[in-house]
């Protein structure tokens, strides 16, 4: 690819980039999301404002006011290792930026609301979890990793 090396050379301006759009992005649909209450049933996919308290399927809810401070840690945690392992930082700076652009966003949402804003509620042959624009993007970031560390060259 003849990005990478620009990449590499310039990873923590693209992991900051990429963050910050993705923070942007689902702040502004969450906001919208939060001003107008919209709601849509449809056959596969449903609209709802839920402020989820917990992490993924409401887990650790227990936490309550404590959640937003170990997520903060962890975050912390993790930049530090990447920061101190630099060459992993490089190599997939574009899907970390993906997921930490998600969690911060998430966790802003637990200073500014009762919890995190959800909105995309999936029903279509099974019951899932109501979902946001960050959580894809999490998601995303980590199938990135996989499929760019399957396709690595040795």
């Amino acid at each position: 690819m003849c990005f990478v090396p620009f990449i590499k050379k310039h990873f923590l301006a693209v992991f900051l980039l990429v963050l910050l759009l993705v923070l942007l992005v689902d702040q502004a649909i969450k906001w919208w999301f939060v001003k107008n209450g919209l709601e849509y049933q449809g056959s596969v996919i449903s609209l709802v404002l839920i402020y989820n308290k917990g992490v993924a399927f409401s887990l650790f809810d227990f936490l309550e006011e404590w959640l937003k401070y170990l997520q903060i840690l962890l975050l912390v945690g993790i930049f530090i290792y990447l920061w101190r392992h630099r060459e992993i930082f490089q190599s997939y700076c574009l899907p970390i930026g993906i997921i930490f652009g998600g969690g911060i966003s998430n966790i802003l949402d637990r200073f500014l609301h009762i919890g995190v804003v959800d909105y995309i509620y999936w029903h279509y042959k099974f019951e899932f979890a109501v979902f946001n624009f960050a959580d894809v993007m999490i998601n995303l970031g980590v199938f990135l990793i996989v499929i760019q560390t399957l396709f690595k060259k040795k």
